[in-house]
C-alpha cells in the first residue's frame, strides 16, 4: 500500500479519445440491454445447493421453540440453521451499530425477520422444507410510531444498548439525535411579518431495483469462503461477515457479482452471511435467490417521516428563522440511521439563507421494517418539507414563488446552519432562473388532437379513466441540496491500483478497485480516467473483488469523486514512475528530458508543446508499473451533539426542477407531463451518463410524489409486498425530462466534478407536488399523493 496523496485538480491535455469529457459508451450497456449480461442471480456451480430462509410472520414475538426434525428429514436437504447453531459469539452485524441478529436470538422484532436457514438440492426443496421448520411464537407489544415507542410503558426492542449514542439519547428506542441551534429562532420570529408553519409526512420508499438479492458461495480447501455476490460495499461487508463465521478477514474473498440496481438497498447485509454459512456447513457451494416477495423483507427501505416547520419573513421576502422536527422511523435495527439524523438535521434548512434556526431530528426504534440507506438518505423528506413551506411563504407574501426562492438563495459563501461555510459554487438562484427559462410542453396536447388523440396523453393513460373531463394544468419549482460523500468525520477513502504494461506490443493499462458497479457508471469513468492520465487507448477494467483496498460504498453520490480520484491519483503515481523510467533511458538523447514538462499522449510521452520523445512501448519495453495508493478527500468533522455546529461534509450539490403536471380533479389522476432539471455538476466526465443520472434520480423522485409507499399497517405488517400493489413509474408513466447542465468547478475535487446521482431526486418530489397543489388549490401535505387525496373521498 502507497502513501495517501492530497487532491489535485491538475490534469495533463490529454488529446487520447475515450477520455474525460467524452460521453463513451458503457462496456455493459449493450449487453444489458439485449440481456446477455450476467447479472448475480444467474451465478451457477455445477454441485450447488439452494438456500432458503424461513421469516417471522410477526412483527414482534417471543420465540418460545423451533423444532427442525421434519425438515431435516426431508429427501434433499442437507443443512437446517437457527440462531442456536451459529458457529461464533459473534451473532448480530449492523452498518453502524452491532445490533442486527443473523437469525433471530429469541425474539423477532419486524415482521420477515430471518429465523432459519435451509440448503437443500432444489430450490423448491428449500421451500418446502422450510415450512415444515415449527416455530413457537409468543406475540410480544408492537411499537409502531413515536407515541408508542417513547410511552412511558412502551416495550425497549433494545435494552442494553452499548453504541456510541447510547448515553446521549433521552429514551432507548430512540436511535440517534441530533440537534442544531444557530442564531435566536425565538428572537427572529419577532421580527416576521408573516409566519408560516406545516406538518409533513413522508411514506416508506423501496429502492425497488430490478435485480433481487442474490449471491453464492463457495467454500474453499483452507477452510474460507469464495462469495460472489450483488453489493454496495465489498469491505463493509467483509468487516460484518467474517466475525460471524469465525474467520480471519483474507479467508472471506469475495467477488462482485452483476448488480441488478442498488440505490442504497444493498448497503445492509442480506443473504451474504446465510449463504456463507451453509456453504460451510455442507461443503458445498450455495446459492440464494429471493423472489419478489422475500426482496421485499429483505433489505431496507426509506425512512417514512413526520415533519413539523415553521418558517418566518419579512414582508419584503426575506426569511427571517426556521423551527423543524424531524421524525424518521428507522424500523427495527439501526442500519444508518444515524448517518440519515445527521443529514435531514444538517440539510433541513435547504439551499436558502436563514441566520436563526432551531432544528432537531431524530430515528426511532419501532417494529416497522428497518429503513436505513436509499437515495437522497435523509435530505429527501427535509427538501419535500421545506419546499413545501417556501410556496406557503412566497403566496402569503403574494410573491412569485421563484422569485422568493432566488431572492433568499444561499451562493458560496453562505454559512451553513452548522457553521460550516460553503466554500465552492452554490449557483441556486441560477439553476431557478435556468429551470424557469425552459420551454414550456404545448397546453393539452390531447385535447387539440381531438379523435385522434393519444390516450396516453391523458391523466389515466391507458386505463382511459377520462376523457379530459375537469383536467387542470398546474407548474410547480423546487429546488434542493444534498450532501456529497461520508460526512461527520468518517474517514472516507477509497483505494486503486494501476499497472500499465506492454501486451502484444501496445501499452496497456490495468484498473483494479473494489468499486462496486450498481449501475451508475463507473467502470465507463474509471477507463476514461486512465485514457486522460496515462494517454493509453486500450484499459481494462479488472473484477471488483476484495483483494484490492477498500473502495467505499457505491452510495453518497461519493464514487467518482472517490474512486475516480483514487484512479486519478495512482494514475499519476504511474505516469511519474513512466516518465522516471523514461529519464533513465532516454534522458541523455534530448534534453527535454529534463527541462520540460512532460506529458503522456496518445501512446507517447510528449513535451507539454506536443513535441514527441518516446514510444510508451519503448519506455515500458522489459518493464510493468503497478501501483496501489489510497485517497481522501478533505477531513470532516462530527457535529456537535447539543448546538449540531461542525464541519460536517465535504463538498453539496444542486439541483432544480419545474413540473408540468394535469390532473382529473374529479377522479384524483394525475399526469406529469414534464419535469425539467437544471443541476451543476462541476464537470461532467461523461455528458451521456450525467444526462442518465439526473434523469432516473428524476425518475425515483416522481414515483415518492405520485405512487411509491410501502404500506405498514398500525401492527407493524407490511401489506404490499409485491410489484403488483408497490407501484414505480413505467415508461407510461415517465415524463420527458430536460435537463440543463451547469458546470462550475469545485476547486477541492478531481477534475472540479460534484457528486450529481442523488441532487435530483431531492426537488423533484415537491416540484411535483406543488404543480398538483396549483393545479387543485389543496394543501397536498403528505407524500405520495393518492386520488383520495385530490378528490376528498
Amino acid at each position: 500500500m502507497g502513501v495517501t496523496r492530497t487532491p489535485t485538480n491538475i490534469t495533463q491535455g490529454s488529446q487520447t479519445k475515450g477520455g474525460i469529457g467524452e460521453s463513451t459508451l458503457r462496456p455493459d450497456g449493450t449487453l444489458k440491454v439485449t440481456g446477455e449480461f450476467a447479472y448475480s442471480s444467474d451465478l451457477w456451480h455445477e454441485d450447488m445447493l439452494w438456500g432458503f430462509t424461513l421469516r417471522s410472520p410477526h412483527p414482534h414475538a417471543r420465540i418460545k421453540s423451533i423444532d427442525t426434525s421434519e425438515a431435516l428429514a426431508q429427501a434433499g436437504v442437507y443443512a437446517v440453521l437457527t440462531h442456536d447453531d451459529l458457529p461464533t459469539e459473534h451473532t448480530k452485524y449492523g452498518l453502524e451499530y452491532t445490533d442486527t441478529p443473523v437469525l433471530a436470538d429469541g425474539v423477532v422484532r419486524h415482521h420477515g425477520e430471518p429465523v432459519a436457514l435451509v440448503a437443500a438440492d432444489h430450490p423448491e426443496t428449500a421451500r418446502r422444507a422450510a415450512a415444515k421448520i415449527k416455530v413457537d411464537y409468543e406475540p410480544l407489544p408492537v411499537v409502531h410510531d413515536e407515541a408508542s415507542a417513547l410511552a412511558d410503558d412502551a416495550p425497549i426492542l433494545h435494552p442494553g444498548r452499548d453504541d456510541h449514542h447510547a448515553g446521549q439519547v433521552p429514551h432507548p428506542n430512540i436511535v440517534h439525535r441530533q440537534p442544531i441551534i444557530r442564531g435566536n429562532a425565538e428572537e427572529a420570529a419577532q421580527r416576521a411579518d408573516v409566519i408560516v408553519s406545516g406538518e409533513y409526512e413522508v411514506g416508506m420508499q423501496d429502492q425497488a431495483f430490478l435485480g433481487p438479492e442474490s449471491g453464492l458461495a463457495v467454500p474453499g480447501e483452507d477452510g474460507g469462503v469464495d462469495l460472489y455476490v450483488a453489493t454496495q460495499w465489498l469491505h463493509s461487508d467483509l468487516r460484518q461477515i467474517a466475525p460471524v463465521l469465525g474467520l480471519p478477514e483474507e479467508k472471506v474473498r469475495m467477488t462482485l457479482s452483476g448488480v441488478g440496481g442498488a440505490f442504497g438497498g444493498r448497503e445492509d447485509l442480506s443473504m451474504q452471511i446465510h449463504a456463507c454459512l451453509l456453504a460451510l456447513r455442507t461443503g458445498k457451494p450455495v446459492k440464494i435467490v429471493y423472489n419478489r416477495f422475500e426482496s421485499f423483507f429483505g433489505h431496507v427501505h426509506r425512512h417514512p417521516a413526520k415533519l413539523w416547520y415553521e418558517h418566518g419573513a419579512t414582508k419584503d421576502g426575506k426569511i427571517t428563522h426556521m423551527k423543524c422536527r424531524i421524525v424518521l422511523d428507522g424500523g427495527a435495527y439501526a442500519s444508518a440511521s444515524p448517518a440519515v439524523v445527521g443529514n435531514a438535521s444538517s440539510l433541513s434548512v435547504g439551499p436558502y439563507v436563514i441566520d436563526d434556526v432551531e432544528i432537531e431530528a431524530v430515528a426511532l426504534y419501532t417494529n416497522n421494517p428497518p429503513c436505513g440507506a436509499m437515495r437522497g438518505f435523509g435530505a429527501v423528506q427535509a427538501c419535500f418539507a421545506y419546499e413545501s413551506q417556501m410556496d406557503k411563504l412566497a403566496e402569503k407574501l403574494g410573491m412569485d414563488p421563484v422569485e422568493f426562492r432566488q431572492k433568499n438563495a444561499m451562493s458560496q459563501g453562505t454559512i451553513m446552519p452548522t457553521g460550516q461555510v460553503v466554500d465552492s459554487p452554490a449557483p441556486v438562484a441560477e439553476l431557478l432562473r435556468r429551470v424557469k427559462a425552459m420551454p414550456l410542453p404545448p397546453e393539452k396536447q390531447w385535447e387539440a388532437a381531438g379523435d385522434a388523440a393519444d390516450v396516453r396523453a391523458l391523466p389515466g393513460g391507458l386505463s382511459n379513466t377520462t376523457h379530459g373531463e375537469g383536467v387542470v394544468r398546474g407548474i410547480g419549482y423546487a429546488v434542493g441540496i444534498k450532501n456529497v460523500g461520508f460526512s461527520e468525520g468518517f474517514d472516507d477513502y477509497s483505494t486503486a491500483r494501476v499497472q500499465l504494461q506492454v501486451i502484444n506490443g501496445e501499452p496497456v493499462a490495468t484498473v483494479h478497485t473494489a468499486m462496486a458497479e450498481v449501475g451508475q457508471g463507473g467502470v465507463t469513468v474509471h477507463a476514461q480516467i486512465a485514457r486522460t492520465e496515462l494517454g493509453v487507448t486500450q484499459v481494462v477494467i479488472h473484477p471488483a473483488d476484495t483483494q484490492v483496498g477498500s473502495a467505499g460504498s457505491t452510495s453518497a453520490s461519493r464514487q467518482t469523486y472517490m474512486t475516480g480520484g483514487a484512479v486519478k491519483n495512482t494514475c499519476e503515481a504511474v505516469r511519474e514512475k513512466v516518465l522516471e523510467i523514461g529519464r533513465r533511458k532516454f534522458g541523455t538523447y534530448h534534453p527535454a528530458w529534463a527541462t520540460a514538462e512532460l506529458l503522456l499522449e496518445s501512446g507517447k510521452v510528449v513535451t507539454d508543446g506536443g513535441e514527441p520523445l518516446a514510444d510508451l512501448v519503448d519506455v515500458l519495453e522489459g518493464e510493468t508499473v503497478d501501483i496501489e495508493l489510497e485517497w481522501r478527500h478533505r477531513p470532516t468533522e462530527a457535529f456537535d451533539l447539543v448546538t449540531g455546529q461542525g464541519f460536517g461534509h465535504v463538498q453539496y450539490s444542486f439541483a432544480a426542477h419545474r413540473a408540468v403536471v394535469e390532473v382529473d380533479t374529479e377522479l384524483g389522476l394525475v399526469k406529469v407531463i414534464e419535469l425539467a432539471c437544471a443541476q451543476d455538476v462541476g464537470k461532467a466526465l461523461n455528458p451521456l451518463s450525467v444526462k442518465g443520472q439526473i434523469q432516473g434520480g428524476t425518475t425515483q423522485g416522481l414515483g415518492l410524489a405520485v405512487m411509491e409507499e410501502i404500506i405498514v399497517s398500525k401492527d407493524s405488517k407490511v401489506r404490499n409486498p409485491s410489484f403488483t400493489d408497490y407501484l414505480i413509474p413505467t415508461i407510461l408513466d415517465t415524463p420527458t425530462i430536460p435537463v440543463d447542465v451547469l458546470e462550475l468547478a469545485d476547486e477541492h475535487a478531481p477534475y472540479g466534478l460534484r457528486g450529481i446521482g442523488e441532487a435530483p431526486t431531492l426537488s423533484s418530489t415537491p416540484a411535483v407536488v406543488s404543480a398538483i397543489r396549483a393545479a387543485t388549490g389543496l394543501a397536498l401535505n403528505r407524500v405520495p399523493v393518492r386520488p383520495e387525496h385530490i378528490t376528498g373521498t
